[in-house]
């Protein structure tokens, strides 16, 4: 007996291939397909749904996600599988939370993370191993593990801003190897996040042929301080890095920061001149104006050096902090930050009040400067505050969505009463608005760019297609209705249009409602 079947369902198949009526059939989390009508009289299933002839596709593949803790929370994961996401890729910007030596390390990058991850008390997993255990048959999507630089760098190196010795980095390729064994993809990089962000351009190249030796790819949110040696200078240091390592490179959340930061012709011709030169390099991108990350992201390097206690003393420390106001006041940008950057994921009672509120419109409220009211919060928040901006010019943002050489992909925070509304809308706006209304990408297209590329880009074999043999993971929805009202006044809003999501053959949204089933896995490497 079979364990799902699908009929009377428009299929796209996720190579860019153009729609054919048939249905799906599944067992054991296997599929398979029929073209054409079938006699459901021949099939013997535990469900049949009936497609009403909207668009089965493959799950959408999620390849910058930061619910890699906070799914373990909240493992209904309600505001990205509800938009038909099915997998996703965890650890990436360089922060991933294994492998560590000790609980005490592991907590204090937990910590560290703190605005932008979230997990209840009481860590109990040290390896890559441990942690891709605890996914598997109790969270509602799949999840697949990259290793943060971060943590590879804390192994060896220690939290503080120093060179790498040589001895560091072959124990920092030991860590790499036991980490892939264990099921990681590849290499992630946030180099505006430390301690990951004190590695340099000869670290990170040997760090990628230990990883491209072993089949991975480098997954990088580049190195923004090398803006000042040219707009294009960070993308320039990850193709180097591809060029002299031998690695493919992924450049995540690509887009023109915001008009006259180049030109959208520079950042896409760079992507491509390398391909045509040979260096492999991908990109993806979200599909909001708004950039969204950790508040500490504003707190100057010196302060970071050596770990989160000490920022919470640099925060503390009336000289640090006079300190810390020259340098973020020395910033062109600081008053656009203050004024436009709004703060969420407040956890003490008595700060909720301020839960998307700017940074000035706050300071104002609190009657302090902003850097001060920014520093006191961070203070008393114990740094888990996150921000929402403007970080993208909404002019040239099309043309990254709809590039041949780009994915979709999400950048969700998933906390707060005022996240980035792309954390419940990434996905449904591309159908609708990218696809439907302005005709950006044809649906085939759009579809490939959210299924079988990133599928192709992190390495699985039996997933982002429908094809037969592939694994159940599924998407229903309506291409006339499907939309999303999230909004940045008004984020969380759920997507309408998409009925059915499917994980593993199990049915996880039915007719736009949660059933509670969490038959995700950990998606592991080489297993």
């Amino acid at each position: 007996m079979l364990q799902l079947l699908i009929h009377n369902a428009r299929i796209i198949d996720g190579t860019g291939s153009p729609w054919f009526r048939g249905s799906v059939l599944v067992d054991n989390d296997t599929i398979s397909i029929k073209r054409g009508e079938i006699d459901l009289n021949q099939y013997e299933s535990e469900r049949v749904i009936d497609a009403e002839d909207k668009v089965v596709c493959p799950g959408f593949v999620d390849l910058h996600s930061h619910a890699g803790l906070t799914i373990l929370g909240e493992p209904h994961h309600d505001p990205k599988v509800r938009q038909g996401v099915t997998t996703e890729l965890v650890g990436i910007d360089g922060i991933s939370h294994a492998p560590f030596k000790t609980r005490e390390e592991l907590e204090r990058y937990i910590w560290m993370d703190a605005g932008l991850n979230w997990y209840p008390p009481e860590p109990d997993w040290l390896t890559t191993q441990e942690l891709l255990n605890k996914y598997d048959g109790t969270v509602a999507v799949n999840i697949a593990y990259i290793l943060g630089n971060s943590p590879v760098r804390i192994w060896a190196t220690g939290w503080n801003d120093q060179p790498a010795t040589t001895a560091e980095i072959a124990n920092m390729k030991a860590v790499i190897r036991e980490s892939m064994e264990e099921g990681a993809w590849g290499l992630s990089t946030g180099l505006d996040y430390p301690p990951g962000a004190y590695a340099s351009t000869e670290e990170l190249i040997a760090l990628s042929e230990q990883t491209a030796a072993m089949g991975g790819f480098y997954h990088t949110h580049t190195r923004a301080s090398l803006k000042s040696q040219g707009t294009y200078a960070p993308w320039e240091e990850a193709v180097e890095i591809g060029r002299k390592s031998g690695i493919p490179i992924h450049l995540t959340h690509f887009r023109q920061p915001k008009q006259g930061e180049g030109s959208h012709n520079g950042y896409l011709g760079l992507v491509e001149d390398a391909r045509a030169e040979g260096v492999d390099v991908t990109f993806d991108c979200y599909t909001y104006p708004y950039s969204g990350t950790s508040v500490t992201i504003q707190l100057p390097f010196w302060a970071k050096d050596g770990g989160p206690e000490r920022i919470m003393a640099a925060l503390a420390d009336p000289e640090d902090r006079k300190k810390m106001k020259r340098d973020m006041n020395s910033r062109s940008d600081i008053q656009e930050i203050w004024r436009e950057r709004w703060l969420h994921n407040f956890r003490q009672p008595q700060n909720e009040k301020y839960d998307g509120k700017s940074i000035s419109h706050i300071a104002e409220m609190r009657e302090q400067d902003p850097a001060d009211a920014l520093f006191d919060l961070l203070l008393e928040e114990r740094l888990g505050i996150s921000e929402v901006g403007t970080g993208t010019n909404a002019h040239t943002l099309p043309e990254f969505v709809s590039h041949p050489y780009g994915m979709i992909a999400s950048d969700a925070i998933l906390f707060g009463e005022y996240p980035n509304p792309r954390t419940y809308g990434c996905f449904p706006v591309v159908l609708a608005e990218f696809v439907r209304a302005e005709k950006h990408l044809k649906l085939p297209e759009a579809i490939r760019k959210m299924t079988s590329f990133p599928a192709q880009r992190l390495g699985l074999t039996d997933r982002g297609a429908l094809r037969d043999g592939f694994r159940a993971d599924i998407v229903i929805f309506d291409p006339e209705t499907v939309r999303t009202d999230a909004t940045k006044d008004d984020p969380k809003h759920y997507p309408v249009g998409i009925d059915y999501v499917i994980v593993n053959g199990e049915v996880v949204i039915e007719n736009g409602t949660n059933t509670g089933a969490t038959p995700g896995r950990a998606l592991r490497r080489g297993h």
